[in-house]
């Protein structure tokens, strides 16, 4: 159902048993596929495309123009999956052509209210984002990523898989998948565990990344002598080769 009151671009494309609230702005170059439901006053900017059985609460702006002095109204994109929750009062933007000219966000991840998602971030699957947790331009955010409430996020940070950052964080360098970090600048404090528990990782897995943690942040090592007791341990436990290729690819170093 498309209330009276919304008002739609005439190239926007509505899929099958989509609603849309009372005065709601659908702009230009957006599609909204089929069973997503958008609230009352919300905007939705183009070019973005929304997949299927979204929510989109009110208040929120999602594909606007990214907060870039360097942008200079180039066509950039905003791409979000399925069974998404956005929450009131959130912020989307679409990418930049100083980054790869686009935003995106996976399936099934919740963003409650006031979260800030800003130009050319990739989001997984599965993640959550309590309220008014902000991420600044190029941040990525791995699968079943957890963010507390106001945390903060620098510019090209990574969020790795599984990992859980608490509340009023603010990270200024990558976080490994698996680990917990927490402070004003985030640091480790050991593993996800109980998140880990609840995604199916066994016992005899968490020893392994256990004795990873402790190789990486409690023996002395050095970032590259740590890698190479890593690849050993991976010969037993793969789960260590994300770990391993997380921290080769870091550009601006990781929590320490």
């Amino acid at each position: 159902m498309i209330h009276q009151t919304a008002i739609i671009h005439p190239t926007a494309r509505i899929g099958q048993d989509v609603t849309i609230g009372p005065w709601t702005v659908i702009g230009e170059n957006v599609e909204i596929g089929d069973g997503t439901w958008v609230g009352p006053h919300a905007v939705i900017q183009g070019p973005t495309k929304i997949g299927k059985f979204n929510r989109i609460y009110q208040f929120t702006s999602v594909g606007e123009c990214p907060q870039d002095k360097k942008y200079q109204g180039e066509d950039t994109f905003l791409e979000i999956g399925d069974h998404n929750v956005i929450r009131e009062f959130c912020t989307v933007h679409r990418g930049t052509t100083q980054d790869k000219g686009y935003t995106r966000i996976g399936s099934h991840n919740l963003f409650m209210a006031y979260v800030h998602i800003a130009h050319d971030c990739v989001i997984g699957n599965h993640t959550i984002f309590a309220n008014n947790a902000s991420l600044a331009g190029h941040v990525h955010v791995g699968d079943y990523a957890n963010l507390g409430g106001f945390v903060g996020v620098f510019q090209f940070c990574r969020l790795g898989a599984y990992s859980f950052t608490t509340g009023a964080s603010v990270v200024v360098k990558d976080v490994p998948p698996f680990l917990k970090v927490s402070g004003h600048y985030a640091k480790p404090y050991g593993l996800n565990s109980v998140g880990l528990k609840r995604r199916g990782f066994t016992d005899e897995m968490m020893v392994y990344l256990k004795r990873a943690y402790k190789t990486i942040y409690r023996k002395g090592l050095t970032v590259k002598q740590a890698l190479e007791e890593l690849k050993q341990m991976a010969e037993e436990c793969t789960e260590i080769n994300q770990l391993i290729q997380f921290i080769e690819a870091s550009s601006s170093g990781i929590v320490r």
